[in-house]
């Protein structure tokens, strides 16, 4: 127990100082390489603490290897632009003036669900009133208001149509059957749902409609009173 005990000091010790070398951020913040070089030195931390066979002294030259690395790719990402794109990637733009770009979100595995859900997060409900969303390099989302947002998000906004396909829960609040919206997307040029990217609906009946490759459409439905 006494020999265990010392050996996960010393790995721990090891850690700290590298970790503090290393200059490491909140995890959320961290860029892709520097996460798989922290998820690599746990796991090299664990091996010499645990199994008494290993020699201490491998698991305490194979952390400062990879502390050796770190500071090779640091470098390359500092000083080289074109390696730092290819390392660390770049920030994704994914809505911007002409609405939702579907394509920017599929290259970072998202989708349009995803992207309402960050905005919420941040405050935003009115897709109509972003004037850019973002993820950056690291994960990080971030939104531009427009400077009239305020006027533009008067009621909560739900998802009626998300990529060509209805959510039946939020149907049901509307009071309306797929059949109404089907028509009021006919009246707008659309005859194929599978073109929808989203259409969102929120209580006044303000829409905000958008086909996959289209620039995105505001236009209200004639409700006789606000639904919620």
């Amino acid at each position: 127990m006494g020999i265990i005990f010392v050996r996960t000091v010393i790995i721990f010790i090891t850690l700290l100082i590298i970790m503090r070398l290393m200059g490491k951020r909140q995890i959320g913040e961290m860029q892709p390489y520097e996460l798989v070089i922290t998820l690599i030195i746990a796991d090299l931390a664990c091996i010499p603490m645990a199994d008494n066979s290993i020699p201490l002294l491998y698991g305490v030259v194979a952390i400062l290897t990879v502390y050796l690395l770190h500071q090779i790719v640091c470098f390359i990402d500092l000083n080289f632009m074109q390696a730092k794109a290819v390392i660390s990637g770049n920030a994704s733009v994914v809505l911007n003036k002409n609405g939702i770009d579907d394509t920017q979100l599929k290259k970072n595995n998202l989708d349009v669900s995803d992207l309402v859900e960050n905005l919420r997060v941040e405050g935003y409900f009115a897709l109509d009133g972003i004037e850019y969303a973002l993820y950056e390099s690291e994960g990080t989302f971030s939104a531009l208001p427009k400077k009239n947002y305020q006027e533009l998000q008067t009621s909560l906004p739900v998802i009626i149509l998300d990529e060509g396909k209805f959510d039946k829960k939020n149907l049901q609040q509307t009071k309306k059957d797929e059949g109404y919206f089907s028509e009021v997307l006919k009246k707008q040029g659309c005859k194929d749902l599978k073109k929808v990217l989203i259409m969102t609906v929120d209580g006044n009946g303000k829409v905000y409609f958008q086909e996959k490759g289209k620039k995105y459409k505001v236009f209200y439905l004639p409700w006789e009173e606000a639904l919620w």
